[in-house]
């Protein structure tokens, strides 16, 4: 019999603003991990720090991971067999975990106030703790349960002072783990602060939090961010002294997602400075009003997103980089992920999007281009609309572009380019233009390859190379000098359609 637990990650966000991509990269990771082995992935919403919380927050999470993919197989939305699925409803679990440490002598109540925290801070320094923590260096000078005589702390309880528990941090013990991307991390307790396991509201802080839940959801592998590894030790002792240690998931410290110059974690602040997102879709601040882009609206795939992300801090050995969801999860293995942070290139996330753009089916591309071009006032039939993606995808970077490259099949040019024109137009081109608008419109049959035949003979016979005319004849058709194939443009718009852009060309190229 088979006694090895089903594997269960989590994604545990706090609902305090946008979702950065990092953190995306974190579910992508958890999800691929459990589809992998077959397991589940919950999502798990840490709103313990009520003063953080943002209406609506929540729900855009969800809105996020639905855009991608990866939706949950247990979540506040979704229920499950371990909820409930946020921290603020589990809050009487937390405080008697809490008051368990307290009596057993692993952690204490903790009276100080603001004003003697800061004057910790400032007047408690030492040429060996020049920057003074709450710690076993300093926690006998405070106020607190373990500086304080039995009858003092039980009064100050009993009067319902203001109070929150800390963990006893040993002096000298070394703890460590293996972690599956680091390898062995070790850590000195005594170089530890004494962290605030429940703050004076009754609601835990992350570092109970995290623990007591993953155990009571039975999470077999953890996930976060290198920026939480100086919490491990805290975590690994708080493993031991609930009695759980066996059952503490094995942690994966991932890279940070870096600036452009690899200086430091990227921000908001690096997006809004260098001109593209970091959240996955916009988010708009509820109590700012300040609105931030998103790559979904910015006009990204969310299988390109996702896979652009997966290649940030992991790749499989052999050098491919367009891959499925599923193709993903069939080749996801921890050993591969990189210690090394990665840099945000947001060229290349436009390259996988322009790649997915091309490989993905017109049918499902105009899924999503359709709204794009409903709201630019197109109202010509599907059929009309998806051959204008089909013929224009491979030209296209952003679902955005879709209007940009394909707006003159759906109406005349308004304006030309001039400046491209003027060294090109001349009387005698003007000659040739008049006799192929009468020419195509006397044409029985109608196509890319005989018009393009058509196009040369009747240059040749007015004496003219047709590579002179093809510029001209774009900029007549579309206004400027870009799109697809000049004659696939001629075909697609009908001997009437381009007719009438030649005669439109000719009166404002003379005028």
């Amino acid at each position: 019999m088979n006694s090895t637990p089903r594997v269960r990650v989590r994604f545990a966000p706090s609902p305090t603003g946008g979702l950065h991509l990092g953190g995306v990269r974190t579910v992508l990771f958890n999800y691929l991990f459990a589809r992998r082995h077959g397991g589940d992935f919950v999502l798990r919403i840490e709103d313990t720090d009520q003063t953080r919380f943002v209406e609506g927050a929540e729900a855009y999470i969800q809105q996020c991971l639905e855009w991608c993919g990866l939706e949950p197989d247990e979540s506040p939305f979704k229920g499950g067999p371990y909820g409930p699925y946020r921290q603020s409803e589990r809050k009487p679990m937390y405080r008697a975990f809490a008051e368990q440490l307290v009596r057993e002598g692993k952690a204490y109540y903790a009276f100080d106030t603001p004003e003697e925290l800061d004057y910790m801070r400032s007047h408690l320094k030492t040429p060996e703790n020049p920057s003074p923590q709450y710690d076993h260096r300093v926690r006998l000078q405070m106020r607190n349960s373990l500086s304080l005589p039995k009858e003092e702390v039980e009064r100050l309880l009993q009067e319902g002072l203001p109070h929150v528990v800390r963990i006893r941090m040993p002096e000298h013990e070394t703890v460590g783990f293996t972690d599956m991307i680091r390898g062995e991390v070790v850590f000195q307790t005594g170089q530890v602060d004494d962290k605030v396991l429940l703050k004076a509201d009754g609601m835990p802080t992350y570092h109970l939090a995290v623990v007591v839940d993953d155990y009571h959801m039975k999470i077999t592998h953890a996930f976060r961010g290198e920026e939480w590894l100086p919490s491990a030790p805290v975590h690994v002792l708080l493993w031991k002294y609930l009695g759980w240690e066996d059952a503490m998931p094995q942690w994966a410290h991932l890279p940070l997602i870096l600036k452009p110059d690899g200086n430091g974690k990227l921000s908001k602040r690096d997006g809004d400075r260098l001109g593209f997102p970091v959240f996955a879709m916009d988010w708009t601040d509820p109590r700012t009003g300040e609105s931030t882009k998103g790559f979904k609206e910015l006009g990204f795939l969310p299988e390109a997103f996702v896979n652009m992300l997966a290649m940030m801090g992991w790749n499989d050995g052999s050098g491919q980089e367009i891959f499925t969801l599923l193709d993903l999860v069939a080749r996801f293995d921890m050993d591969r992920v990189h210690k090394g942070g990665a840099k945000f290139d947001f060229d290349k996330a436009k390259w996988f999007n322009h790649e997915w753009i091309k490989f993905f089916p017109t049918d499902g591309l105009f899924d999503f281009v359709a709204p794009l071009f409903a709201a630019k006032g197109v109202t010509a039939d599907k059929d009309y609309q998806k051959r204008v993606v089909q013929l224009v995808k491979d030209r296209c970077t952003l679902l955005t572009d879709f209007w940009d490259q394909g707006y003159f099949f759906f109406e005349d040019p308004q304006a030309y380019d001039l400046a491209a024109v003027a060294p090109k137009w001349t009387d005698k081109n003007k000659v040739f233009f008049e006799a192929l608008s009468s020419d195509i419109r006397q044409l029985v049959d109608f196509d890319a390859v005989l018009l393009e035949t058509a196009f040369k003979a009747l240059a040749t016979a007015h004496g003219i190379k047709p590579g002179e005319l093809q510029m001209l004849f774009r900029v007549m058709l579309v206004g400027g000098k870009f799109g697809p194939p000049l004659f696939d443009i001629a075909a697609f718009l009908g001997k009437e359609g381009t007719a009438r852009r030649i005669d439109k060309g000719i009166a404002a190229f003379s005028a």
